[in-house]
């Protein structure tokens, strides 16, 4: 790799503004100032300092994001903020993107990455990755519904779901709410919504809780992240 590739996705910079620094003799591999941005550099075997600070390359980037509402899963829109929005800039200059998506009015965890093959693990329909999710629903959800949802939904498209497991956490009868937990395997467009109208209900409010073994960092205000621990990514990984 590119020594000034490599300091750029490191983030100090863009390709030209590294060349700043390494004008600057700011740099040294192996002991060794280096000038040149050309020079091809080993990120697992050549020790590489920026102002005596040495450099672990990371490949890959794994963050756990809580998503607020009103920003949506996309590395890019022209109208609305993304989630890629909320990264520092150093964050962002390893091109992550979400792994699969929340509406733009769905709140809760989000794993962002620019790791494809892990993206692809998660998201792939023959791995039957859990996601679990809390909803607020406008109607009393009862065990005629808890069965159905086991059963498989049938969506307004003819989709056929997998069973789910539907969890009945609060009923408040007088406003006609509920609070319940559910969790899928597939990942349709507006699935949770759309299974609820399916038994002539709506969502009100919705949080995802987890994805496969990981669960969402409750210590994490909306609109904050932070990087996956090893023991998370692990498990992850062994989905």
């Amino acid at each position: 790799m590119r020594l000034d590739k490599l300091l750029a996705n490191m983030g100090f910079g863009t390709r030209k503004t590294v060349k700043n620094v390494l004008k600057a003799k700011e740099v040294t591999v192996n002991g060794l100032v280096e000038k040149d941005g050309k020079t091809h550099v080993n990120p697992e075997t050549d020790k590489i300092e920026v102002s005596g600070e040495v450099i672990q390359y990371q490949e890959f980037m794994y963050f756990m994001l809580h998503k607020p509402q009103g920003v949506v899963s996309a590395t890019t829109d022209h109208v609305h903020k993304t989630v890629i929005d909320l990264l520092q800039p150093q964050d962002q200059v390893m091109d992550p993107f979400p792994v699969g998506r929340l509406d733009k009015d769905t709140e809760g965890l989000l794993i962002l990455t620019n790791d494809g093959t892990l993206a692809h693990n998660l998201l792939s329909p023959k791995k039957h990755v859990d996601k679990c999710y809390e909803a607020i629903i406008e109607g009393v959800v009862d065990e005629q519904d808890v069965q159905a949802f086991e059963n498989g939904i049938t969506l307004d498209d003819g989709f056929n779901c997998q069973s789910a497991k539907l969890e009945i956490i609060s009923v408040d009868f007088e406003k006609e709410s509920s609070v319940i937990q559910v969790t899928i395997h597939e990942g349709k467009f507006h699935q949770v919504k759309r299974m609820f109208e399916a038994v002539d209900k709506s969502v009100i409010y919705l949080k995802r809780l987890s994805m496969g073994s990981l669960q969402l960092d409750e210590t994490l205000e909306l609109g904050e992240y932070r990087q996956l621990t090893k023991e998370e990514l692990a498990s992850l990984k062994d989905n």
